[in-house]
């Protein structure tokens, strides 16, 4: 029986260093001493080490190529974390092939059968419809696959995402602590994963704050300004609203537009929250109250995490979860402030 192949984690084992150095001294993507570069030239050499064929090829200057699947890059969010998936490629000359669903379950499962046919070094799958398709699962089965900012159930493969519950937590019990309890929710689409730890999140702090979370108003939006304007239609039902959340920025810039059609002023009669603090938040007049997902690192982790799933695919690649960041802006004012 012939021996199994070393790895690279054997090699790392062999010159006392950890993996990442390893993947450091192959790609020359970060600075590595000259001790421990020898060390593992000399470990790679004992063991007769071969990387595999991704990593051989980048070597040898031949771009690999990988593969983004992401539901809409006219979102600046989407659009800010596939400039980071693209800056972790560049770095290791991989080419990135876009492919934009429009949120289409026939459309991701289109793009998963193509690029699984192309026969693509890896793919970053951004879900924009929160089912997994059969392409997918068998993509995963034969190429390294990596979800950034959605998670899917039945599908077990790296990911990469931002803490979602704890900053829609942290916005809520902003906007409570300005004294509002008429607020209207916009929440994401329907079974996506960040659209319900949006939910959760802000439920937990209504609950924190001694209300009722099944009394809060919500009507599912789908992440385009169209739904965040629709929304508020059903929400202004509501005698009295003071405030409107919305699951992503973009509904909020939707709520905002209709809530002036309609002769009401954003914060003085209705504070506006949002989420993802996409670069048109801070250009809003009143500016945008959000939470921040660091979209750029997000991508430039998951593309290093794709990266490593290729180099090394039999070890292991730890979830990785990025902090999201409350930003207090102009859009939420106290309510006693408000002027109806």
């Amino acid at each position: 029986m012939a021996a199994a192949r070393p790895t690279i984690r054997d090699v790392a084992l062999h010159a006392g260093v950890s993996v990442a150095t390893v993947s450091y001294v192959l790609n020359g993507t970060r600075p590595v001493s000259t001790g421990r570069r020898e060390r593992v030239r000399l470990a790679m050499a004992d063991l007769g080490y071969e990387p595999n064929s991704a990593a051989r090829g980048l070597k040898r200057r031949r771009a690999a190529t990988i593969g983004l699947i992401v539901p809409d890059l006219r979102n600046q969010f989407f659009a800010e974390l596939a400039a980071g998936i693209e800056a972790a490629a560049a770095r290791r000359d991989v080419l990135l092939v876009l492919c934009s669903t429009n949120a289409s379950a026939e459309r991701e499962d289109y793009y998963a059968r193509l690029l699984h046919g192309r026969r693509v070094d890896g793919v970053i799958y951004l879900s924009g419809t929160g089912l997994p398709p059969a392409s997918l699962i068998a993509l995963s089965a034969s190429e390294p696959v990596v979800f950034v900012d959605e998670r899917l159930p039945g599908v077990d493969v790296p990911f990469v995402g931002a803490d979602n519950r704890s900053g829609a937590r942290a916005l809520m019990a902003h906007v409570l602590a300005q004294g509002h309890r008429r607020i209207g929710v916009v929440g994401g689409p329907e079974g996506l994963w960040t659209a319900e730890q949006r939910m959760a999140g802000y439920r937990e702090a209504l609950a924190a704050a001694g209300l009722d979370p099944d009394a809060l108003p919500a009507v599912p939006g789908d992440y385009t300004e169209a739904t965040g304007a629709a929304a508020v239609d059903a929400l202004l039902a509501r005698d009295g609203l003071t405030a409107v959340v919305a699951a992503n920025d973009l509904m909020a810039v939707g709520a905002m537009l209709r809530l002036r059609e309609r002769g009401l002023r954003v914060p003085a009669d209705v504070s506006v929250a949002g989420f993802d603090d996409i670069p048109l938040a801070r250009a809003l007049t009143p500016a945008l109250t959000t939470v921040r997902q660091p979209a750029h690192a997000m991508g430039v982790a998951a593309g290093e995490a794709l990266l490593a799933r290729i180099e090394a695919p039999d070890q292991p690649v730890p979830a990785t979860r990025l902090a999201a960041e409350l930003v207090v802006r102009d859009s939420v004012t106290p309510q006693e402030r408000t002027q109806r």
